[in-house]
């Protein structure tokens, strides 16, 4: 009798189901939580279409289009910070820290304070706005090619002055306008409907896939330049590929819900630590930062008492506690 050897399931596939399963758990948590309280086998009957007029109103009409946007705005995040962090080389080389997020940040701004622009404007200003910023800090890091370290280096700079450009035209604005503004540029899902879901949902099935097929020079650049060459990659045009696919991506999601802070940072180290994978671990990334933006967004209106705190408060505590459990980690290994 001829045995046939059983294969083994790639740690980074069942990462993926695991992931997806937990997004699920919290999904209909969520969905199911509010001032309308609706028990998880009834949100489940609903999304399947079997569910009474006050379950469908809470439910479809009132938290999914919120909890789609967060799903959605997190796996954006995720992929993003999976790119840059590969292409960097560098786990801080996240678009949040090295400014494409300032850049699509600045860009939105613009366009709400200068031109009150509606979401669809809003949102093709914070796309410009980093597209415009990651060909820039390539530019001003190029020496005879783009190192990671010098990307992240420029990225920092740029940051700041970024920053200040977005402080400068939020204090120079009106009441109203410098309002709407302060809430966007903190990160919020708040009053987030289909209009906000769709485009993003869009969006994101075409960054997607151009991610996915550069993934290939991810894994190569990850060792080097000279080695990248030498295996036929067209080093320089992947990486400035890579850069723009991967700004679009952080783009999509400022677009969206402005810009939620830690999430392209922690979302793929959290990956790679469950996947114990080497590579950009893209999707797993994705379903990581699906599910801290979904559980920081319900923790955030369990906190704040109502829907009115930003989820991005409840990812820069997140993400703070992250980094002082990194730094306290290493301390203790180092010892």
């Amino acid at each position: 009798m001829t045995v046939v050897p059983i294969r083994r399931v790639p740690r980074p596939l069942l990462v993926s189901v695991f992931l997806v399963a937990a997004l699920a758990v919290v999904a209909v948590i969520t969905l199911g939580t509010g001032q309308i309280s609706v028990a998880p086998l009834d949100v489940v009957r609903t999304l399947l279409g079997n569910g009474s007029k006050l379950t469908d109103f809470a439910v479809l009409e009132l938290r999914l289009p919120r909890a789609v946007t967060a799903v959605l705005v997190g796996a954006a995040l995720g992929i993003s910070g999976a790119v840059f962090q590969s292409l960097s080389r560098n786990p801080l080389g996240s678009p949040d820290i090295i400014g494409f997020n300032y850049g699509a940040t600045t860009g939105g701004l613009m366009v709400i304070l200068l031109a009150g622009g509606s979401a669809a404007t809003v949102s093709l200003g914070a796309l410009g706005g980093g597209l415009v910023t990651a060909l820039l800090v390539y530019l001003l890091a190029w020496q005879r090619g783009v190192r990671g370290y010098r990307l992240v280096l420029v990225g920092v700079g740029v940051s700041a002055i970024l920053q200040s450009i977005n402080f400068y035209l939020i204090v120079n604005a009106n009441l109203a306008d410098a309002s709407r503004a302060t809430v966007w540029i903190t990160g919020s899902l708040n009053n987030r409907g289909w209009e906000h879901a769709v485009p993003v949902g869009i969006a994101l099935a075409v960054v997607l896939p151009a991610v996915l097929l550069g993934g290939k020079w991810l894994r190569i650049l990850e060792m080097g330049d000279e080695p990248a060459r030498s295996l036929g990659v067209p080093v320089e045009g992947a990486r400035l590929y890579l850069l723009i696919t991967g700004t679009a991506a952080c783009a999509v999601a400022t677009a969206a819900a402005g810009p939620i802070a830690f999430v392209a940072l922690t979302a793929p180290q959290l990956a790679k630590r469950l996947t114990r994978s080497t590579g950009p671990n893209v999707l797993p990334a994705a379903w990581m930062g699906a599910l801290l933006v979904l559980a920081a967004d319900f923790a955030a209106q369990r906190v704040g008492g109502s829907a009115t705190l930003p989820v991005g408060v409840a990812t820069a505590a997140l993400g703070g506690a992250y980094l002082g459990w990194l730094l306290w980690r290493q301390r203790a290994q180092s010892a």
